[in-house]
Parts: structure tokens; sequence; C-alpha cells
């Protein structure tokens, strides 16, 4: 049975080979295949994989997980499916993210649509996780934007450091922390990239997380293009949705 043919059921679990010998694990294959889906996320698929994305980050029926700076809820929408009547998903943005998400976001939660979902809007620092709460985190494409801020545009300054502080007591030793961003060139003042071209160098995020409570114990290299030279921002109409992107998992170290 191919990936592509699995009927949309909560409760499949067992892996599945994608071409290339990536595994999907049928319980996101089938997330990623529900039919209520809006035809605006699906049209995004070919070039988000989100099936390999959420195996790979382990994502599982049951799992509470924090959707962190979800936007319009691209992958809220497939966690709330995926982590089913047992599970939970937080769905995190703030004012800044919501007019660039358009009236995709509102649609997203009308009348309760995502059962399994909570939303909250807030700024980073002032974001409130209980302890222990988190089996799992998502961070996708937005960590470049913790590292600048624009108060111009409503962009406040993200305290990355407190942010992280803050994961680490919410996710339970062993969890996962699933971050993906647009690839940047070495070099050049961290800010300004970030800030202009909207991408980060990997080693960058790497060295922040090397001392943190987080192993990073894989990288994945299906989102990578070479065709990108990385000199464009990823709202540039010639690259737009097929960026050179890393895909970093951590996982949460046991407590001392």
């Amino acid at each position: 049975m191919s990936c592509s043919s699995i009927m949309f059921s909560l409760f499949l679990l067992s892996p599945c080979e994608q071409d290339g010998g990536s595994v999907i694990t049928e319980a996101a294959a089938a997330a990623v295949s529900n039919p209520q889906r809006p035809v605006e996320d699906v049209e995004k698929d070919s070039n988000r994989k989100p099936d390999q994305v959420l195996s790979f980050f382990n994502i599982k029926p049951g799992m509470t997980v924090l959707d962190l700076f979800s936007g319009s809820g691209y992958y809220t929408e497939m966690l709330d499916t995926l982590v089913g009547e047992n599970g939970k998903v937080i769905a995190h943005t703030n004012e800044a993210y919501i007019p660039f998400s358009g009236e995709s976001y509102q649609r997203r939660y009308l009348d309760g649509r995502l059962a399994q979902t909570e939303t909250i809007i807030n700024e980073a620092d002032d974001l409130q996780l209980n302890p222990g709460s988190l089996d799992a985190a998502m961070l996708v494409l937005t960590w470049h934007d913790f590292l600048y801020a624009d108060v111009e545009h409503g962009w406040q300054a993200i305290d990355e450091t407190l942010l992280l502080d803050k994961l680490c007591s919410a996710i339970k030793p062993g969890g996962v922390l699933g971050l993906i961003d647009h690839v940047a060139n070495s070099g050049g003042d961290l800010e300004q990239v970030a800030k202009t071209l909207h991408r980060v160098d990997p080693q960058v995020v790497r060295n922040f997380f090397a001392t943190s409570c987080f192993t990073l114990e894989a990288e994945a290299e299906f989102l990578r293009n070479t065709d990108d030279d990385h000199t464009l921002t990823p709202f540039d109409k010639t690259i737009r949705g097929k960026t050179d992107r890393f895909v970093f998992r951590f996982v949460r170290n046991p407590l001392d």
C-alpha cells in the first residue's frame, strides 16, 4: 500500500516508505489526506512535504503539541487531526502575524472546527506554558524572526533565550522540538540578514542550541534546494515556496 492510497484514519501508526526512502508514518499520511483540509493548504503540500515533516518530528496521536507562531494554521490543521481526540494542539501567534495570514486564519478556527486546538495570541515574551505540559513543539519558518525587531511594522523584539527557557520547561524529557527555517549563507550581520532576507545560517541555530537543554538528534534533507543561492527573500516570486530549508529535530534532554 502506498502512502498516497492510505485511507483516512486517526489510528494508523505503522510506517510506509516514500520515494527516496523517507519513512512516512500512516498517522501523518492520514492527517495530510484528510478531505476536510482547505484546498489552498493542499496546494502547498508538494513544496512543504508535511507528511515527511510530521513523521520526522515524531508527532503521534495522543500528544500535546505547540505550534509556535503558527501563522494561518497550515500545520495546526493537520496536527489537530493527527493528535486525535486524546491529544491537544496549542496554536500560538501574535498580533503582527495575523495580518499576513489574511482571512484564512479566521476561517481556520470558525465555529470551533478544529476540536483539539486551543488558540493563543500574544507576544513570545509573554507566552505562558505549564512545566512538563508538552510532548512536542514545532517552529516552522519562524526562528529567523526572533533575531530582529521591526517596531515600525509591529514586530516586537523577542528574547530568544527567554523563549528557549520556556520551551525547556514546558517540553517533557525526550520530547521533540522540530525546527524548519530558510537557509542563509554564512557570514554577514545576523540581525540584518534575518530582517532583510528572512533567513538564518543553520550553523547559527546549531550553535545557539548547543548549550541548551536540547540535543540535535537528527537533520533532514527533504526540503533542501541547491538551486536556491540564498540571496533572495522567501517572498520573491522566483523562489517562493521553493527555498532551501533546513529541518532539525531537537530532543529535550533528561532533567538534571
